[in-house]
């Protein structure tokens, strides 16, 4: 059956029903959302004179949810125009409306009965063959559908989001005994393709994989830091980046989630298991008083957290938990610590930390880690079948870099069991097994194929042929050429593809004499390149740090001769005879946009967070960036349109001196930034394989480089014209004299200098007034003044 999804329901508009919504709006998915009917009218509703059979008043929590959408940040939207997909109503009047589509899915309140009734509505009203799923984070998928009709049960399963839907990558796969396997296989395939999510197959057990092993490691921490004497603080400084965890940490962690949320969760598990798990699963003392208090977290102001202001300014304190008293954040510094910190990645970085016995902090790490790594071996075989299914459930839905068989590879398999044994820790007798084989990891890789430990033996690991993984490939030698900023790898199929590894995967000369190399064996050897890395983000911009070194020891020479090299690289990208694609991701900032902004076209991610930010650090984009989103905005005009030269000059002119920065790839191509050519992944595991499809295309199409052409500029008139409205900025105190100096230089440059209104110009020309603009302001005491603060603050200085 060659099915489709191409409109959906969410029944129940809450945070998580409303933020599917959104994400399948996203997706280009037109969805109602509906919600209970109110029971009563709020105070406007009665002043407008409306009564309780009015649809205005019936919709209300569905269209005031939908509205929130638009409040919320991080925006569940990737672009504004996408709420015009949702559309809302209730569960009283529009169920009917579930014979239109092709997907109904569940998310009302976590209540088994209150689930079933509203299937028992679903069932009554939806179209044969059509797929209904739960959200629920727990409840039995199997108990939700017994008493529906034999269609209803082939077609129900469990499709578990983690919140917000749009951001968080997991997407929990739970089928029934009747479910069809053809359902099952078609929304595993869904999940990843359309809905750009990690899928991952979990049974029907309590919690299922994520938040089952997420929440037990949770209360561990927990009870160790009560145990142990440890303060809020000190826990969440070591059980953070240091050993491969989100930023947020423990507690900051509980703090977003929420703990009335956490409290639900954890007790959803307290229900259903026994002995010494049950015991792990009953919140502590302190924790039932914060609920008693109100002190949920974020929502409520405050919580393992408090941000107040003091004589300093702005501090958050820490709860203490023996007082429920706030107090001043603490952090843990060992020597443990230390050594961690010096490794490089988080393997190296958690095996240094855990290994430090008798540290303050190693010991803390160690009695976390431990009970975390056995739990999920008992769990093996009970909430998913292999390996690979646990640790990627803990990577893509609560931010793991290491999932907890990762961990236990990364810290030494035989010595941590053997350092358990002493410990009067009790094994798994399948790791018991694995060890006496003479097996010591769960995961090995040999000629490019990654095998996992599974039931005696080991298993290749199956990965979806549109995940393009580089570290596998280089492992593959299928690196062509290398220095320490770039790689140049062979993607197959007569692809090229040039990889950033910089730190940030910043733009310095490596980098530079190596697009320039890239190009050159492109054109000789290749049908086209992709430029594209799976670093943490695409590329920060240029190297500022050693721009700032050569500025402060007046090394201008260099500098001039830098940006010139990147001008010149820049330009030999846009004319290369063969198809460059870029594809980035996350945050695409400065250079990084100028590296994708000449090329034949770009894919980009669907979280790419694109942008010309050089003012904020006193600059203006030296590397052809304001020349080129000038002509990409021009290009965008439809052939035979009339239009104001002045009015294309002002927008970029705006979105560059405001250092606008897209929120999303969608909004990028609002933005200009992206035109008609180019297209957005929504899987960014799919990206590079996106792109690489792309160049083949373009390629099979008989790609031509573009012709240079003359450039149409707006001259000295269209210069002050653009002046005009930073002064006024300027004068109502919303920019500094700085700005408005940065701002003369950028208008300059965009303008065309000193010539007539409608001057063809040509690029080099273009590229010479940014050039000398560009050094001019790095010379300013100003600018650097902005670019040390960056450097050393990461954020921008108003000056």
């Amino acid at each position: 059956m060659n099915r489709k999804i191409k409109r959906a329901a969410v029944l129940g508009s809450g945070v998580m029903g409303a933020g599917i919504a959104a994400h399948l709006a996203n997706v280009g998915i037109p969805t109602v959302m509906l919600d209970i009917v109110p029971r009563e009218l709020t105070d406007a509703e009665k002043n407008k004179g409306l009564t309780l059979e009015n649809p205005a008043v019936r919709n209300r929590i569905a269209a005031s949810n939908k509205a929130s959408l638009k409040k919320q940040k991080p925006s569940p939207l990737t672009s504004q125009t996408n709420l015009d997909l949702i559309q809302v109503g209730n569960f009283t009047d529009d169920m009917e409306r579930l014979n239109e589509v092709d997907w109904v899915i569940e998310v009302v309140v976590e209540n088994l009965e209150v689930k079933k009734k509203i299937f028992a509505q679903v069932d009554q009203h939806r179209k044969e063959g059509s797929l209904i799923t739960s959200n629920t984070s727990g409840i039995s998928i199997e108990a939700m559908s017994e008493e529906c009709s034999d269609d209803f049960r082939k077609h129900f399963l469990g499709t578990h989001f983690f919140n917000p839907p749009r951001y968080l990558k997991l997407l929990e796969v739970i089928p029934t005994r009747d479910t069809d396997p053809s359902v099952l296989q078609f929304m595993k395939q869904f999940g990843e393709d359309v809905l750009g999510k990690g899928v991952v197959e979990a049974k029907d057990t309590p919690n299922f994989i994520a938040n089952r092993i997420g929440t037990y490691g949770l209360l561990v921490t927990v009870r160790e830091m009560l145990k142990g004497g440890y303060s809020v603080g000190e826990v969440d400084s070591v059980t953070g980046p240091l050993i491969g965890r989100p930023k947020s940490a423990t507690f900051r962690t509980l703090d977003v989630v929420g703990l009335d949320t956490f409290h639900h969760v954890a007790n959803n598990v307290y229900d259903q298991v026994s002995g010494e798990e049950k015991k792990v699963f009953e919140m502590p003392d302190f924790m039932k008083s914060m609920l008693e208090k109100g002190w949920l977290g974020s929502k409520s102001g405050q919580g393992f957290f408090l941000k107040q202001k003091g004589e300093k300014g702005s501090e958050i304190l820490q709860l203490n938990p023996e007082t429920l008293e706030y107090e001043e954040r603490q952090k843990l510094k060992t020597k443990g610590t230390e050594m961690a910190a010096q490794e490089k990645g988080s393997k190296r970085k958690l095996k240094a930390l855990v290994s430090a016995k008798g540290d303050r902090a190693g010991d803390f790490v160690w009695s976390v880690v431990k009970p975390v790594l056995i739990y999920s071996a008992e769990l093996h075989g009970e909430i998913a079948d292999d390996v690979p299914s646990i640790d990627e459930a803990m990577r893509w839905g609560f931010g793991w870099e290491l999932g907890p068989f990762e961990m236990w590879d990364a810290i030494g398999v035989r010595s941590s069991v053997e350092r358990m044994k002493e410990e009067e820790e009790s094994i798994p007798s399948w790791i018991e097994i694995m060890l006496n084989d003479g097996q010591e990891s769960f995961y090995k890789q040999e000629n490019g194929t990654v095998y996992y430990y599974d039931k005696a033996s080991y298993e290749p690991q199956t990965f979806n042929p549109k995940s393009i993984n580089l570290k596998r490939l280089k492992q593959s030698n299928e690196v062509l050429k290398k220095n320490a900023g770039a790689s140049l790898i062979d993607l197959g199929d007569g692809v090229a593809g040039l990889e950033f590894h910089s730190q940030s995967n910043a733009i310095g000369m490596d980098i530079i004499q190596m697009i320039n190399h890239a190009i050159d064996e492109v054109d000789e050897n290749f049908e086209g390149l992709v430029i594209g890395n799976q670093g943490k983000n695409f590329c920060v911009g240029a190297n500022l740090g050693m721009m700032l070194m050569e500025a402060q020891d007046f090394n201008f020479f260099e500098i001039e001769m830098v940006v010139k090299h990147f001008q010149e690289a820049m330009m030999k990208l846009k004319y290369s005879d063969k198809p460059v694609v870029a594809a980035p991701f996350g945050m695409t900032l400065g250079g990084g946009a100028e590296v994708c902004l000449p090329a034949s076209a770009v894919q980009a991610s669907a979280e790419t967070y694109m942008g010309l930010v050089e003012p904020g650090v006193g600059l203006i984009p030296g590397g052809g960036g304001n020349k080129e989103l000038y002509i990409k905005h021009l290009r965008n005009i439809p052939q035979g349109v009339d239009f104001d030269l002045q009015k294309v000059a002002n927008s970029v002119f705006e979105k560059i001196a405001m250092a606008q920065v897209s929120t999303s790839g969608e909004e990028a191509k609002e933005n200009g930034f992206l035109d008609s050519q180019d297209a957005i992944s929504v899987n960014s595991d799919h990206l590079l394989h996106d792109a690489k499809q792309k160049v083949l295309g373009l390629a099979k199409s008989g790609y031509q480089a573009p012709k240079r052409t003359k450039i149409p500029v707006v001259g000295e008139q269209g210069y002050a014209t653009m002046l005009l409205g930073a002064k006024s900025l300027v004068l109502s105190g919303y920019a500094s004299e700085h700005d408005l100096k940065i701002a003369e230089k950028l208008a300059f440059v965009l303008a065309g200098g000193r010539v007539q209104e409608g001057t063809l110009v040509d690029e080099q020309y273009l590229l010479d007034l940014e050039r000398e603009a560009f050094l001019s302001l790095i010379g300013e005491a100003k600018s650097q003044q902005r670019m040390q603060h960056m450097l050393m603050k990461g954020k921008p200085l108003r000056n």
